[in-house]
């Protein structure tokens, strides 16, 4: 299986598909962090929604490389459950890839600053909580991403409004928490945890929705990927 994840990773970026989403989470942030310097904790709270949708788009990109022949082939050599794994697997390893140009980036470009005022995090904690935030929406955003793939919706219409549906109903309900919040990833959540008060339970609360909402719709992505098959 490793070496199937790594021809996954080699055809992503060997053929320049791993360009575009890239350069479109550089710009999103290049525009957020335009708007003037702010704490770790909050800026990259924010930085995790921005990249929320360009973490799934980047999964149905890589899952979308393999021509479909081959993806049949693979799954008759290694089996079709670790052909499935192995995509997860390599769209994991390049979202995390993401999230590290993402927490190096704004600090390039002057857009985030060490504490002002008595109150303010430390650097080092408000760095941790964007960590947190950043690898929170990693596994949501490559669930989202590998139910848009070509494996499930077998149109490319339909794949972009899966992804347009989650990435945009991930933001909306979660700005409107009150209506059923545990329809979508608790994206929105964790930027307000990060910039309010990140105590504990609500860390460990925003990490078992996430996880439980991850583990859903990966169960839904491999039930298609069955029942397609």
């Amino acid at each position: 299986m490793t070496a199937l994840v790594r021809l996954r990773l080699a055809g992503f970026l060997r053929t320049g598909r791993a360009v575009a989403p890239l350069l479109a989470g550089l710009v999103a942030l290049g525009i957020l962090y335009g708007g003037g310097r702010a704490q770790p904790a909050e800026a990259y709270g924010v930085s995790a929604v921005v990249l929320f949708p360009v973490l799934a788009w980047q999964t149905k990109v890589l899952l979308d490389v393999e021509p479909d022949g081959q993806r049949r082939l693979a799954q008759v050599v290694v089996g079709a459950g670790r052909e499935r794994s192995a995509g997860l697997l390599a769209a994991a390893v390049a979202a995390l890839g993401t999230v590290a140009v993402a927490l190096v980036f704004p600090w390039l470009i002057g857009g985030v600053t060490g504490p002002v005022e008595p109150g303010d995090r430390p650097v080092v904690v408000g760095v941790a909580l964007g960590l947190w935030a950043h690898l929170l929406a990693v596994p949501p955003a490559v669930a989202l991403g590998a139910l848009a793939s070509r494996a499930v919706t077998r149109s490319a219409g339909y794949g972009v409004a899966v992804l347009a549906l989650g990435g945009v109903g991930a933001v909306v309900l979660g700005l409107v928490g009150s209506v059923a919040p545990w329809l979508v990833p608790p994206i929105m959540a964790t930027a307000r945890a990060t910039a309010g008060d990140a105590a504990a339970p609500t860390v460990m609360l925003l990490t078992v929705w996430a996880a439980a909402w991850s583990a859903v719709a990966v169960a839904g992505y491999l039930w298609r990927r069955r029942a397609r098959a």
